[in-house]
This record gives structure tokens, C-alpha cells and sequence, in this order.
């Protein structure tokens, strides 16, 4: 990659903090750690992106990898605000009332770099979808402070999977 791109949006995470236990806000905090539209399934993704382009794309390799690690505070952010919240904080999301483990079999895993670039970038558009979904519902500043920082990592990650788009369609040309 031409420029040292940027990984996390910079500004500082505000303090992890809940007005009190709140069943709903805790399903919603499970969710966004591990449901097949959350941070464990971004994290899984890149790591594999990152091995599989290693050898071919470096350079891509390693920014799977930087984004990867901003996932993993994600998740330890939304663990933290789960517990918080009166839940469990395994990897496992409450639908239906029923609590069920994330599993790899979440993700698609594209082996074409376009594919699987545009595969990261609709992830992280669906991430940022929810988030902003649940700012609106959520009524615990706490936690819509935290919502709102993370999602301008994820905002971030759009622009680093943007920039590695036109890196390599420049260079197919």
C-alpha cells in the first residue's frame, strides 16, 4: 500500500459504563459480540483474510490484520458492557429467547481478493447498520457513547477496504 493507513479512528473510547442491568441492552451487546453480524465474526474473517493473502498480498495481509486487532477491542468493549448489562458474555447471541454459540459458519470466506475485499466492506457496512439501529432504541447514554465510537472505527475500516479496492484495481490496470 502507497500510504500508512489508519486503522482505528484515532479518538479516545469513552469509559465503559451502564446506567444499570438491562436484559434487553444486554441481548443487543451479545449480539454485536457474537452473532453472525458481530465482532467476533469481523475477527475471524480477517484473520483468515490475512493468511490467505499472505503469501500474494502482503501488504493487504497486514492491513487484514491491524483491522483485526481494532475488532478485538470492539469485542472486549461489548463483553464488558454485556456483563454490565446482567448477561453472560460468552460467545453466544440471544435469538428467540434462545442463546445460541457463534460458529465460523457465519462467514463467507471469498479466496479472490476482490470478492473478498467487497466481502469486508459489506460486513462492515452491516455492522455499522446495526449499530446505528440500536443508538436509536438504546436509552443508556453509556452505552450509545460507546455504539457511536465504535462506529467510527468501523467507518474507518470502510476506508482502509476502499483504499485496498482501488490499490489493486490501479494495479490491474
Amino acid at each position: 500500500m502507497e500510504q500508512q493507513l489508519q486503522f482505528s479512528e484515532g479518538t479516545p473510547y469513552p469509559p465503559i459504563r451502564v446506567d444499570q442491568p438491562n436484559a434487553q441492552y444486554a441481548s443487543a451487546m451479545l449480539a454485536n459480540l457474537a452473532s453472525c453480524n458481530s465482532e467476533i465474526s469481523a475477527v475471524s474473517l480477517y484473520f483468515y483474510n490475512s493468511l490467505v493473502l499472505a503469501e500474494q498480498y502482503p501488504d493487504l495481509a497486514s492491513c487484514f490484520h491491524g483491522v483485526s486487532i481494532v475488532e478485538m477491542h470492539h469485542m472486549h468493549i461489548f463483553g464488558q458492557l454485556a456483563l454490565l448489562l446482567g448477561a453472560d458474555p460468552r460467545l453466544w447471541s440471544n435469538t428467540r429467547r434462545r442463546l445460541r454459540y457463534w460458529s465460523p459458519a457465519c462467514n463467507q470466506y471469498p479466496q479472490k481478493v476482490l470478492p473478498l475485499i467487497r466481502n469486508a466492506i459489506d460486513g462492515e457496512r452491516a455492522a455499522i447498520q446495526q449499530y446505528q439501529h440500536q443508538i436509536g432504541w438504546i436509552q443508556d447514554e453509556g452505552i450509545q457513547e460507546n455504539l457511536r465510537r465504535i462506529l467510527l472505527d468501523e467507518e474507518q475500516h470502510i476506508v482502509v477496504f476502499q483504499s485496498m479496492e482501488k490499490e489493486l484495481c490501479k494495479s490491474d490496470n
